[in-house]
């Protein structure tokens, strides 16, 4: 059975190309060897690798509320990770509402995203929703590291040291040049541990209004 390709996308908002991020990482057993790490990527250049791919199996790791709530605010898997974030030390501001004020504009990036996935792929694309800096921080990553690594390079390289623990193999310290790399590293963690049914948070998926597994 051919191995599977785990894409990580930390995704920005949709006129933001240039601070998206994508790793691309070959699974096997125990590890999950890092191919490609790139960044700039629109939604069009997305859907383009994803068309390459085929029928290979694969997982896309999205780093963006692939839904949102009837009436907005808090999705139930929502208000279950920030809790489970902040037991283990993380601001509850880090798990916002898909409907927040500007994180409305990556909700409706991720939406349409995952939707252009699976019309690319025939449906055969595996898509699970991913939030890296919970992937860290429940996998009892440094903390503070994973508190501070959107703006300290410090802290990126901390995690960047920390993430071969967790299987990852492949990493460049280059990839500490902005968090978003890093963190679409994290989103492909997430979307392994998915693919392995070992999630440290999963929320399952409720279609038709939630369509994908939200997985950390």
């Amino acid at each position: 059975m051919p191995a599977t390709t785990i894409i990580g996308i930390d995704l920005a908002g949709p006129s933001n190309a240039a601070d998206t991020a994508m790793v691309v990482a070959r699974a096997s057993g125990t590890s999950l060897e890092v191919l490609e790490a790139t960044i700039g990527h629109s939604d069009t250049a997305i859907l383009a690798y994803a068309r390459r791919l085929g029928p290979a199996p694969c997982v896309f790791a999205l780093d963006a509320p692939l839904s949102y709530n009837d009436g907005g605010g808090d999705r139930p898997g929502d208000k279950h990770l920030r809790r489970a974030i902040i037991d283990r030390g993380l601001a509850s501001g880090s798990v916002m509402p898909p409907t927040m004020n500007r994180m409305v504009y990556l909700t409706l990036r991720g939406v349409a995203l995952a939707r252009g996935l699976l019309a690319v792929t025939d449906g055969s694309a595996r898509i699970v929703e991913v939030h890296p800096g919970a992937a860290m921080a429940l996998r009892n990553a440094p903390v503070d590291a994973v508190r501070g690594y959107a703006k300290d390079p410090a802290a990126r390289h901390r995690l960047l040291a920390w993430l071969p623990t967790q299987g990852i193999r492949g990493l460049h310290p280059a990839l500490a040049q902005t968090s978003h790399q890093v963190a679409s590293v994290a989103a492909a963690l997430a979307g392994w541990g998915w693919d392995r049914n070992r999630s440290v948070f999963c929320w399952a998926a409720a279609p038709p209004l939630h369509p994908f597994d939200f997985a950390c």
